[in-house]
């Protein structure tokens, strides 16, 4: 009364008048806040003098809630969605409706949106219902605890108003509640509990629905003395929460496909490193944690003939399923081309041509133009590495006794450009060193230069004697304060050496009568290393290999066996003819060498180099009964002794 008395003498002392003043407060017609707006000006005779005040007030208390419910959706639509993790966009909706629209909410989501499953549509189902969890909570009175903490089960009862209004998939509002009523209190008498400590006297909940899937329910509380919630409140409400389910969805929908690339891409990594002597290999691979997904690196052990290893890390440009499938099939080729041993430069230039074929193929809304590759050879026997990059970092070596320092590699051009080469190197590398691949999101981040992040790994790999797995834990710790915004892939191999003791070597005559000299060494060889039991299948595989390079091959001719984690059998020649394995005729003279390696070792194969070529096989070290099984495939091969002599029955390459 007293701020109205001072407006209207203002009024009639000066003759200005006064308009759209507002107020705010409570009338005894309406138990609701309510606001008004006031107007006076000056009543004159024909003289101008004052006779009097006329003072107007007018009801604005619906454009007042009107304006409120604007900005409230406004201020939340600016809020809601800003992030793609569930919890968040839950916790953004309590967020945006306390204080504006209640006093206190809850958010409940059901176990499988969290987990970013695929949903049924239409309304829940009462186990839907009891298989909530408290995602979102906020409350106009500071230190009140929601209900259930969150993160856990809140499971709802059958009778519950919450279990209804997700089953009819319809919002409930209750304008008059009073907690102490038993149908509160009976099926779930915690919050019952919970909501008579805060005094609650008004109550909405509204079912999360988005694109005709039931996500969970709203809580929506008022206890303050302002008049309960009416049903245009109800209507903002939906509108907020059904904004709010988009976001929801938008964010689970993320999490299934960021899942499901995940999942795919380690699917396709190597679940355990193969057993090989060459190297002990530890790494680690970590995902990028970012809106940008899943990529597409990947790494790989793959042992070779001649106890050798390859080494191999690469990253596909792009992010997502169609980056760590992209990947998949790199991998898958790289192993083909691997088995078949193509030199480093020759299996990036055939990864190069499927990489061209890759992009071709693919549209230009996939996001994976290309990808970079770092190929490397390791031979323990030779102890030396042979190295080639397409568009990679360079590896980084650590000697046994020294700092770590970058390979000076070529580079090559990133695969998928198409028409340039590729250049290996050799180096020698002593035993014990440690060979370090790595992909650009170890060294480089948002926060982080490519320079900066690869001195930081020299310096925490200068410390050569510390086992693999703690390199490899202090790399990846570098990486804590400066999180990659790509994936990262990190592959450490401590080179291992085979010695004089495991490998032995003869000069081989290009002459038939080299043949048996040739078994009776290995014969000899085998006793030395205590592996009598091979003397009679290594006989037959030293007898064909020798005799085929003598009949069909130029020299030199070179044996050698390697005893490795299985026993190596090699014989070289000057030629590159390809030798192929085939059913030989009962009539035929020939052909029947190949078939029996093949029979009786692990693995068998070929290897070209610029000076000719390598025929090798693997036996195991502890054979059963292969005799037994020589004289059976004797059986199997028709009148084998009208074939000629064993050892002399060559297959042309």
């Amino acid at each position: 009364m007293e701020h109205t008395e001072a407006e209207i003498r203002q009024v009639l002392e000066t003759g200005r008048p006064s308009t759209g003043r507002e107020y705010f407060g409570h009338v005894l017609s309406e138990p609701d806040q309510v606001a008004y707006s006031t107007s006076c000006f000056r009543v004159e005779n024909e003289d101008g003098q004052p006779l009097g005040a006329c003072y107007i007030v007018l009801s604005t208390t619906g454009h007042h809630r009107a304006r409120q419910k604007l900005t409230l959706l406004n201020k939340a639509h600016k809020r809601l969605g800003s992030t793609l993790e569930v919890p968040l966009t839950a916790q953004e909706l309590a967020d945006a409706a306390v204080p504006g629209l209640a006093d206190h909410v809850t958010v409940d989501l059901l176990d499988s949106v969290l987990r970013g499953e695929e949903l049924p549509s239409g309304p829940a189902d009462a186990t839907t219902a009891a298989s909530l969890r408290c995602v979102g909570h906020r409350s106009a009175r500071e230190g009140a605890p929601p209900p259930i903490p969150p993160g856990e089960p809140c499971g709802y009862p059958p009778l519950s108003a919450t279990a209804r209004a997700l089953i009819s998939g319809s919002s409930t509002l209750i304008p008059e509640l009073d907690p102490t009523d038993p149908r509160w209190t009976a099926d779930d008498p915690a919050r019952g509990a919970y909501l008579r400590d805060l005094g609650v006297h008004s109550l909405m909940i509204v079912p999360i629905r988005a694109r005709g899937t039931t996500l969970g329910a709203a809580t929506v509380g008022r206890w303050q003395p302002i008049g309960p919630f009416r049903p245009d409140d109800l209507v903002l409400a939906e509108e907020l929460v059904g904004h709010a389910a988009v976001c929801i969805d938008n964010a689970r929908r993320y999490t299934h496909e960021h899942a499901a690339s995940l999942t795919l891409q380690r699917s396709l990594l190597p679940q355990d490193l193969p057993e090989q002597n060459a190297v002990d290999a530890a790494y680690r691979y970590l995902p990028a944690d970012t809106a940008a997904g899943v990529g597409g690196d990947w790494f790989d052990v793959i042992p070779l003939s001649g106890a050798r290893v390859a080494l191999v890390v690469g990253d596909v440009v792009g992010h997502g399923i169609h980056a760590a499938a992209t990947m998949g099939r790199l991998r898958a080729a790289v192993q083909t081309l691997a088995d078949i041993d193509f030199t480093p430069h020759e299996v990036l230039a055939r990864l190069d041509d499927m990489v061209s074929r890759i992009v071709e193929e693919t549209d230009d809304e996939s996001g994976a133009t290309g990808a970079t590759c770092l190929y490397a050879v390791y031979d323990p026997v030779g102890r030396h590495c042979t190295l080639a990059r397409a568009g990679h970092p360079a590896p980084v070596l650590v000697p046994p006794h020294g700092s770590a320092r970058l390979v000076d590699l070529p580079s090559g051009p990133p695969l998928g450009l198409g028409g340039l080469p590729f250049e290996s190197i050799r180096m020698d590398v002593p035993e014990g060193s440690i060979l370090v691949l790595y992909t650009d999101g170890l060294i480089q981040s948002h926060s982080l230069d490519a320079d900066q992040g690869l001195q930081q790994l020299l310096d925490v790999l200068s410390v050569p004697q510390t086992p693999l797995e703690d390199l490899c834990d202090a790399a990846v710790a570098s990486l804590s304060v400066n999180r990659p915004g790509d994936d990262a892939a990190l592959l450490l191999a401590r080179t291992q050496a085979l010695g004089e003791d495991h490998v032995a070597s003869w000069d081989i005559a290009k002459d038939p009568a080299a043949v048996a000299p040739a078994r009776a060494r290995a014969t000899r060889q085998l006793a030395a290393w205590g592996l009598e039991e091979l003397a009679f299948t290594t006989e037959l595989v030293v007898s064909e290999l020798v005799t085929n390079a003598i009949r069909y091959a130029s020299g030199p001719i070179r044996l050698r066996l390697i005893r490795d984690r299985t026993l190596i059998c090699e014989v070289s020649d000057g030629s590159s003819t390809s030798p192929h394995l085939r059913h030989a005729r009962s009539t035929d003279e020939g052909g029947r060498g190949l078939f029996l390696i093949a029979r009786f070792a692990q693995r068998w194969g070929a290897r070209y180099a610029g000076d000719g070529k390598t025929i090798w096989s693997e036996q195991s070290l502890r054979p059963a009964g292969f005799e037994q099984d020589v004289l059976k495939v004797f059986g199997d091969l028709s009148d084998l002794e009208d074939s000629g002599p064993l050892g002399r029955s060559g297959d042309r390459g």
